[in-house]
């Protein structure tokens, strides 16, 4: 921020807000000038903080930087696009209550945690329950399986309650401790409490695991991009 205190005439650029102001200083006026100063500066900091709150938007869709599960406050820890070939699927965020950048950190994270995933098409629910299943396939083991074919039986049986997600279609999935894991599709819920943490970290590593839908996507939900 440039000054010269001999015309009291300074120029700030704060974040793409522009502020001008100027004044002559005879004696006695070098308080005004630190006041004008110390003025723009709280109003630089305005800026500055009101756009690192704002929510994320992707392919026109918003996620808000927090989010309040059972009665915990999470934050966003990263989200993005998911695309399979040339379409874009959907979007997708996960919200944990303090940054994670490592994946055995956020398996590992204690109390609730929400993934969101907003649809950007229409999906057969059958073809959406058979890409969750593949993913999870994928990043576990067959005794991991096993031991998770109770949840998992629970968790496809689900995707008959709703024969198509539609385009603009909300889905939370949500772990609370105490209660287990919860879905809710646009605000209603679909299923009932799973109390298996495992199963929950399952789901997390179909886009976190060593084989990730999209390595890309992986990382922007870690936050590394």
């Amino acid at each position: 921020m440039p000054v010269d205190f001999s015309t009291g005439i300074f120029f700030v650029d704060c974040r793409g807000a522009s502020f001008y102001a100027g004044f002559t200083i005879i004696q006695g006026d070098v308080m005004k000038a630190l006041k004008a100063i110390a003025s723009i500066l709280a109003i630089c900091s305005a800026v500055f903080f009101a756009h690192a709150a704002a929510a994320v938007e992707l392919a026109g869709v918003k996620l808000d930087d927090s989010a309040r599960v059972g009665n915990q406050d999470l934050k966003l820890n990263g989200a993005g696009i998911r695309t399979k070939l040339v379409f874009k699927v959907y979007v997708i965020g996960l919200y944990l209550s303090e940054k994670k950048t490592a994946v055995a950190d956020v398996l590992a994270a204690p109390g609730a945690r929400r993934v969101t995933i907003t649809m950007l098409r229409d999906v057969g629910s059958e073809e959406f329950g058979k890409a969750f299943a593949a993913g999870i396939e994928h990043n576990t083991d067959a005794a991991e399986r096993a031991a998770l074919a109770a949840s998992m039986a629970k968790f496809n049986a689900m995707f008959a309650t709703a024969p198509e997600l539609k385009q603009g279609d909300v889905l939370h999935l949500d772990w609370m401790s105490g209660s287990g894991m919860v879905v809710l599709l646009n605000g209603r819920k679909i299923l009932e409490p799973i109390a298996d943490a495992a199963f929950y970290n399952a789901i997390l590593r179909i886009w976190l695991g060593a084989r990730p839908v999209d390595d890309k996507l992986k990382r922007q939900l870690l936050g590394e991009q």
